[in-house]
């Protein structure tokens, strides 16, 4: 298929001729093709076409011990000539070409080793023979880079999971542009409705946490959402650190908060952010389904929740600087909001946040208020 993508003057006649010599042989046909131009059979100027491309599989396949398989993928597109025929094609398609390339080189950063691509994109092209099989596909975010299918659902879309506290914290504002670029992977591999869900309350590493649904959520165009309310539920206060919330209205949702589960792990708990956990959590009915709190973007349904309460507790590692900041200063936060300092651990401030409960977090990320 690519013996003459882009045009190298090597014919249906010359590629007819590369298959008859290989089944005569029974070799493959890149090996057909070494043969070949060792002999007369070509005409020189085919000939000539042919020989380069075999040196250049041979000085890529030669590149491939010695050389990342991201930095191999960008040579050969470059090098065979491929992406420049699409940037000097002026067709509608032209561009969508282009930011294929890109995100195929950018989709091969995901795996340590070119084999490891390999067998990914073997298991996808098996899911897709499989397509019409009535089947739930489960994958993440980057395996789903090139697939469609008519619904899809994304689970998660919380702060401090996606986007991820960890890669804002590590990446800053690059790393939130990376997280955008991921939800808009996951949304446009619906070709009729995609469904977002959130989850009110969160077990993680063994510990309850109260969450804030994801800022990318309010980034949606609102014509294109459909909210729906589930039953039950109680108000609550706001989207969070990151701004005004087009859900800060909505009536009701359920939640998990009647459950014997939780009800367990606040009894645990105890007192432990210094407010009452009957008083915080009054109000909330029990759950009936395994996804409450969960919300739909077309239909997107949403629980609401009183005042918000993160239980969950950020293990932070200190580095030896010393903080800006002093205990009991009032201080703001992207995500939580506002807080005072209640505990200084080298640059890793703990800030008991008016909503959020009490968090650690990185002093960079953290303005006096």
């Amino acid at each position: 298929r690519i013996v003459n993508v882009p045009k190298r003057g090597l014919g249906d006649a010359t590629v007819q001729m590369l298959h008859d010599h290989a089944r005569k042989r029974r070799i493959p046909l890149f090996e057909a093709a070494r043969a070949v131009v060792e002999t007369d059979e070509l005409k020189p100027k085919a000939r000539g076409a042919l020989r380069a491309l075999v040196a250049q599989f041979d000085r890529w396949r030669a590149a491939r011990e010695v050389t990342a398989h991201t930095e191999l993928a960008e040579i050969v597109l470059d090098e065979s000539g491929y992406t420049e025929m699409w940037q000097k094609d002026r067709s509608a398609d032209a561009a969508g070409r282009l930011d294929n390339l890109k995100e195929l080189v950018r989709s091969m950063e995901e795996f340590e080793n070119l084999q490891g691509f390999l067998e990914h994109i073997a298991l996808v092209m098996d899911r897709d023979g499989d397509a019409e099989d009535e089947a739930v596909s489960l994958m993440t975010l980057h395996s789903a880079k090139g697939l469609e299918f008519d619904n899809v659902f994304l689970p998660g879309w919380e702060e401090g999971l996606f986007p991820s506290q960890r890669t804002l914290d590590e990446q800053g504002r690059a790393g939130l542009e990376e997280e955008r670029r991921l939800a808009h992977v996951g949304l446009t591999r619906a070709r009729r409705r995609a469904k977002l869900y959130f989850a009110t309350n969160r077990r993680i590493h063994g510990t309850w946490s109260t969450t804030i649904p994801s800022r990318f959520l309010d980034e949606l165009p609102p014509a294109s959402v459909e909210i729906t309310e589930s039953k039950g539920g109680t108000a609550w206060g706001g989207a969070g650190g990151y701004g005004p919330s087009r859900f800060d209205n909505v009536e009701s949702f359920g939640s998990s908060y009647g459950t014997p589960g939780w009800q367990r792990a606040q009894a645990r708990r105890g007192g432990r952010n210094g407010q009452g956990q009957g008083q915080a959590r009054g109000g909330f009915e029990e759950a009936q389904s395994p996804f409450s709190g969960r919300g739909e973007f077309g239909g997107f349904s949403r629980n609401k929740r009183g005042p918000i309460t993160i239980e969950g507790e950020l293990v932070a590692k200190s580095t030896g600087t010393v903080s800006e900041f002093s205990l009991d200063d009032r201080v703001f936060h992207q995500k939580f909001g506002y807080g005072h300092v209640t505990k200084i651990d080298g640059n890793k401030p703990t800030i008991a946040f008016d909503k959020a409960g009490e968090k650690k977090v990185v002093d960079s990320f953290v303005e006096r208020a």
